[in-house]
């Protein structure tokens, strides 16, 4: 079938030519267009409203971009396909703004461009044109094309129609009264694409600042950015089975988008730890070197005191010889994962242990600090360290605070300052309760704990297989401290999974 009978035929049985387009009617299609928040299918309406009003088959929304007008919404009635499907599938190249293509002339000379019949216009070259009727196996005729502007008077795009039809599905030229009609939804057009571009720009800005301070965490602490990474990587992943798998609770495509930022600001409070303590690799931390170097010279004033008087020279090779065997202990318990009362018990007498420094005063071999780190039973932390990096928590959300987030993004601080809070009240740092905790910090704890106990990049501990930490994360539910059926959805996903797995 031709390309003019496809358009006569979609044409016969048409109400199209019913419509009165009169006040109130335009007041009726702005109201419908300022209720619709979805911004493509805003633009679809626009579209097929002006393509209405003209009765024509086929239009395109150009947006402006740089140097050239990019395909955004393009339907045509003929194909009888859906409008949406056609802008989805478009796979169109960009118009460049020259001379060849009559909607860059529109942008170019901000003008409304009424032409009957394309192939036969000596004003413009149609060249481009008919390069993409040759593309899309379709014949233009006639073309109207209006440049859409901001309030700036700035061109951001451009509205064209294509074959304005009569009532028998001949193609005639655009009827001139209808340009003022179509150049106020071009201009409706215009503000909404504008609004769209300035919520586009601010979207960007946002997520160009999460990406900075997890650039700036990575910079601080390489494992801590790998966490936050692998924790949005399990979202994700737990997102697009809860949209396949539940209908109770789903998520927008902007909500989230708000969900997973908050993911990435979670731990943005460890900014502020200090990083001996943030990425303290064992017990001793930064107590080490003195350690040593005490025990050195320690050994170093023995051999001095037994050179100086060889009749003490067993006394002083039994001292270094305690002074040693002590540190080799220190050493071991120093990165053990585990230590027994009989081993803590030990290390405290180590205090005792008296030893000569560099000015032969005699010193503890450990001082109350050392024996405080160094007696910690599991992990790396003192109680006073834990309390430091615990407070991220109340940093990240009192940072997060200042930034005002509103709208989608309302709830961000919130649920990034409450991934360590349990639903038995025993988390930090507001002992909140189940009743103060929504679906998503819940979720958040347990990817939190989750990846915290699996991953493979932390200085203090090997990963835990899957099996042993989802173990840790049943017996955290029985202890009321995280949500059960959640985390029997989170197994069942899979997004735990790695990929390499």
């Amino acid at each position: 079938m031709s390309n003019d009978k496809c358009i006569k035929n979609s044409f016969m049985d048409s109400s199209l030519f019913e419509k009165k387009f009169s006040l109130e009617r335009m007041l009726e299609i702005a109201l419908d267009l300022s209720a619709e928040k979805d911004f493509d299918m805003l633009m679809q309406k626009i579209l097929i409203e002006a393509m209405d009003i003209c009765h024509c088959d086929a239009g395109t929304v150009y947006v402006l971009e740089d140097d050239h007008l990019n395909f955004h919404t393009v339907y045509t009635r003929s194909l009888g396909i859906p409008a949406a499907e056609q802008s989805r599938n478009a796979n169109l190249p960009p118009v460049p703004l020259g001379r060849k293509n009559v909607c860059a002339c529109a942008a170019l000379d901000n003008k409304k461009i009424n032409i009957a019949d394309v192939y036969e216009s000596k004003e413009y070259d149609f060249s481009g044109a008919q390069k993409y009727d040759a593309i899309t196996h379709y014949r233009t005729g006639s073309m109207l094309v209006i440049p859409m502007d901001d309030e700036k008077d700035e061109i951001i795009g451009v509205l064209q129609l294509i074959n304005s039809l009569d009532k028998d599905g001949n193609i005639i030229p655009f009827d001139p009264a209808y340009e003022q009609i179509v150049s106020a939804l071009a201009s409706l057009a215009a503000v909404s694409l504008n609004n769209h571009q300035l919520a586009q720009e601010v979207t960007d800005t946002l997520h160009s600042f999460v990406e900075v301070m997890v650039d700036a965490i990575d910079a601080r602490s390489s494992y801590n950015a790998n966490h936050t990474r692998s924790m949005v990587k399990y979202a994700s992943k737990f997102l697009d089975w809860l949209k396949e798998n539940r209908d109770d609770w789903t998520f927008t495509d902007e909500a989230r988008d708000a969900y997973l930022m908050s993911i990435w600001l979670h731990d943005i409070g460890k900014l502020v730890v200090p990083l001996e303590v943030l990425d303290k690799p064992d017990r001793l931390g930064v107590f080490r070197k003195e350690i040593k170097n005490r025990v050195d010279i320690a050994c170093l004033m023995e051999k001095v005191d037994f050179l100086e008087h060889p009749d003490r020279i067993n006394e002083c090779m039994d001292k270094i010889d305690k002074i040693k065997n002590a540190h080799d202990v220190i050493e071991k318990a120093n990165i053990a994962g585990y230590l027994s009362d009989e081993r803590i018990e030990e290390l405290k007498s180590f205090a005792d242990i008296m030893c000569k420094n560099a000015d032969g005063e005699e010193i503890p071999l450990l001082n109350e600090k050392e024996v405080e780190a160094i007696t910690v039973r599991k992990g790396t932390l003192t109680d006073s360290e834990r309390k430091v990096v615990q407070s991220h928590v109340v940093y990240t959300k009192r940072m997060l605070d200042k930034m005002h987030f509103k709208g989608i993004y309302k709830d961000v601080p919130f649920w990034s300052g409450s991934h360590h809070e349990f639903l038995n009240g025993m988390g930090y740092p507001n002992k909140l309760t189940a009743d103060d905790l929504p679906n998503e910090s819940r979720l958040l704890t347990i990817i939190d704990v989750y990846d915290a106990l699996t991953a493979e990049d932390r200085p203090y501990k090997p990963p835990m297989p899957s099996e042993k930490a989802f173990e840790i994360l049943t017996s955290m539910r029985d202890d009321g401290q995280i949500d059960g059926a959640l985390l029997s959805d989170f197994i069942e996903s899979g997004a735990w999974i790695k990929d390499q797995e």
